[in-house]
């Protein structure tokens, strides 16, 4: 009798303590003994934790991702009441100092190092600490490229792809122009400019090439409108040669397109999204940024159209056919996860959000190309906007008619589709002396 009194007061000790846990935090779907949930709420970080956890499976993360990313932030919140730091003054010099302490705990988690920045970044988000940090020994020449960045997105307007073209090249100009000192702006020279673009520009294609000009072009006007220099410097930043339709359109021969359709497993989540973007590809030649971008806002089921968003923030209605409307309902039904997200289309991995950039479809396209067997010279994203636009040539459509699906602002970027038809072209060919035409 006297043992089963001590059985039964150890058994309400036990829940008086989880009762009173619980009402100083939620209880934990990882952890589900009291002094590990203790353990994992101390220190000035654990206030904050079951937020991070909220977070985290709204993200779609596995069970076992979470349970890693929790530990991780646990630990750093304990290291941080070591050193008598508030939550409020850390920041990345903070997470650095605690990387390099922790080093062989961090190598036991596969992407430890990567997950107090993910719970600083949520801490910055919800207001909880400052988005500037500590004052430290910055970059001169990052901190310009990022002044730049601001300047291209809140007074230019520009979007994300036409930015991610820019930074780099401006951030390679200033480091081989001053290293890693001072950047001393009055000491440009219009050599420093033309010698960048000779030792640059000859490595690249054309096109590529006309990103390198655009780009200082762009960077040497931001400067001068900062005050920063007094010369036209942009006026020094010499041309490419890139002759119009000297080039011929990337596409697919017949059937292929069909051949990398048919090979997509629509029994899989994966391959549900994958036919669904590459039929968007295929059949409305959508470029991979606008795929990206669509939410799920931008079908509208009633009256079968999808709302594309195109280059410039233009926006467009396009049809949505029967094959469309099926491929997509059934990736919605039973391929996209669950997930707070609007984006139409989401990472198969967690976090469950939508792409980065069109990066990510040409990929997708690359390995869909090779999995089908087709060999091209040209597996991104384009080559089905390409395709689509000769197959309608060859089967009457007009110019016009392409340009108008493609959402071309000018016509003359319709025009070097001209060159595929070559049955329309022949006599146009002068004979040749002594040969036909």
């Amino acid at each position: 009798m006297f043992l089963l009194l001590i059985v039964a007061s150890a058994l309400f000790d036990v829940f008086s303590s989880s009762l009173r846990l619980g009402e100083d935090m939620s209880m934990s779907t990882v952890f589900k003994f009291p002094s590990v949930i203790r353990r994992q709420h101390d220190g000035p970080l654990g206030i904050d934790i079951d937020a991070y956890e909220a977070l985290l499976q709204e993200e779609g993360y596995s069970r076992r991702s979470t349970y890693v990313h929790l530990h991780v932030v646990a630990d750093f919140s304990r290291w941080l009441k070591r050193k008598r730091l508030a939550a409020d003054h850390i920041g990345e010099q903070t997470v650095k100092r605690y990387l390099r302490c922790r080093r062989r705990f961090g190598e036991r988690y596969r992407g430890a190092s990567s997950v107090p920045y993910k719970f600083l970044g949520m801490l910055r988000d919800q207001g909880i600490i400052n988005h500037k940090t500590p004052a430290v020994r910055a970059d001169a020449c990052k901190m310009a490229v990022a002044d730049f960045e601001r300047y291209l997105s809140k007074e230019r307007g520009l979007s994300a792809a036409t930015q991610c073209n820019y930074l780099p090249f401006a951030h390679q100009f200033l480091r081989e122009r001053f290293g890693r000192g001072s950047l001393r702006f009055s000491e440009l020279r219009g050599s420093d400019i033309t010698g960048f673009i000779q030792r640059h520009a000859h490595k690249r294609s054309p096109r590529s090439a006309q990103k390198i000009v655009g780009s200082l072009r762009a960077f040497l006007r931001y400067l001068r409108y900062r005050g920063e220099i007094s010369t036209d410097f942009a006026a020094c930043v010499p041309t490419v040669a890139n002759f119009s339709y000297s080039s011929w359109p990337r596409f697919l021969q017949p059937g292929q397109v069909q051949q990398v359709l048919d090979h997509c497993n629509r029994h899989s989540d994966l391959g549900r999204r994958n036919y669904a973007i590459l039929l968007l590809l295929a059949r409305l030649g959508l470029r991979a940024c606008e795929v990206v971008a669509m939410t799920l806002d931008d079908i509208d089921w009633k009256a079968g159209h999808l709302t594309v968003r195109g280059k410039g923030g233009q926006r467009a209605q396009m049809p949505l056919s029967a094959e469309l409307g099926r491929a997509i309902a059934a990736y919605l039904k039973n391929g996209r996860p669950r997930c707070a997200s609007r984006r139409l289309f989401i990472r198969e991995h967690a976090p469950r959000v939508g792409f980065a950039n069109s990066a990510a479809v040409s990929t997708l396209v690359q390995r869909a190309l090779a999995d089908a067997g087709v060999d091209s010279p040209h597996t991104g994203a384009h080559v089905f906007r390409h395709s689509l636009a000769t197959e309608m040539l060859k089967h009457g459509a007009s110019l016009g008619e392409i340009g108008q699906l493609l959402r071309h602002a000018h016509p003359d970027t319709t025009q070097i589709y001209a060159k595929v038809d070559v049955c329309a072209l022949r006599p146009l060919a002068l004979r040749w002396p002594g040969g036909k035409q």
